[in-house]
């Protein structure tokens, strides 16, 4: 098994980190655009490897696609954040062009990868690549749901004062503040539903909680997280890699599903080595059906501003 990583920045390093820690890759590939970034990641990963206890090879490259090929699995996280006075269009632009870009790159020496798209904004960019690179829908995932439900279930066990091994949640929608839809009333504690131990109240402040969690991180940190994005991503990978036939929420390009089209937003999706196996239709009650609409429009609005990229 071997994985390509696009961008070796801190969620891309992470990423490449958990992959090897899990020991499932043979090779794990870093490239950037940064001169001699990659390599350096890469050399210095490989020096935990004896005190890790890993085996995978993990190498870097600068702008040099031609040491991923036959990549089994790349991730794409390049991109650059929103800049002061850049406006949402400008920095759709330039991250639809670069996303484009290291696409036909992947394929042009990986003919049969699996995609996994972590640029922002996500269902955007993972839309992006489903019209541009002519690559059946079970080979383009994308990463946010993962990573959302996630942090939905750390605010849970801390609301529940339990760990979060005991917990189970889902974040369906869009990979956004506004789009997440936290899946509350079908959340549970070993099987019982937290609506038994949390109060309306409480349970409330944890979907809100959950839906600024990125933005809360942001603001402590003074730049964007990458421990959990990087664990969330490997353990896509691992899915896709051991065929686990694991049930990930993630960005899908949908076709019907939940009476939504031409759009990928956070649905339950079976992840194989086939990659994206199967979409889970669950049953939603009507709040969730309408936030999961609503969630819909606003990814819609955003996917037009790339009509130049398309």
């Amino acid at each position: 098994m071997k994985v390509t990583v696009v961008g070796a920045g801190a969620v891309g390093a992470s990423c490449a980190e958990y992959i090897a820690m899990k020991n499932f890759a043979s090779e794990v590939v870093l490239v950037d655009i940064k001169e001699g970034f990659a390599e350096g990641k890469a050399m210095d990963l490989m020096q935990t490897a004896s005190l890790n206890g890993f085996d995978t090879k993990i190498t870097g490259a600068t702008n040099d696609y031609a040491p991923t090929a036959g990549s089994d699995v790349a991730v794409i996280t390049s991109g650059i954040p929103r800049k002061p006075g850049m406006t949402r269009e400008e920095l759709i632009g330039i991250n639809a062009g670069i996303v484009k870009d290291v696409t036909s790159k992947l394929l042009a020496n990986s003919p049969n990868v699996i995609i996994i798209v972590v640029s922002n904004p996500m269902d955007t960019m993972t839309y992006l690549v489903h019209k541009t690179s002519g690559l059946p829908k079970n080979r383009i995932i994308g990463m946010g749901g993962a990573l959302d439900s996630a942090r939905f279930k750390y605010r849970l066990s801390e609301a529940l004062e339990c760990p979060a091994s005991d917990v189970e949640g889902m974040v369906i929608g869009g990979h956004s503040d506004t789009g997440m839809v936290p899946l509350i009333h079908k959340a549970v504690r070993n099987s019982v539903p937290v609506s038994e131990f949390l109060s309306a109240d409480r349970m409330q402040q944890v979907v809100e909680d959950t839906k600024v969690g990125g933005a809360t991180l942001t603001k402590l940190l003074g730049t964007s997280a990458w421990y959990a994005p990087g664990a969330a991503v490997s353990s896509l990978v691992h899915a896709i890699a051991c065929d686990q036939k694991k049930m990930f929420p993630c960005s899908a390009l949908l076709e019907g599903e939940f009476g939504l089209n031409d759009l990928c937003i956070g649905v339950p999706c079976v992840l194989g080595k086939d990659g994206l196996e199967r979409i889970v239709e669950i049953e939603l009650n009507d709040d969730e059906k309408a936030k999961l609409a609503a969630s819909a429009e606003g990814v819609k609005k955003t996917n037009g501003l790339l009509d130049s990229a398309l």
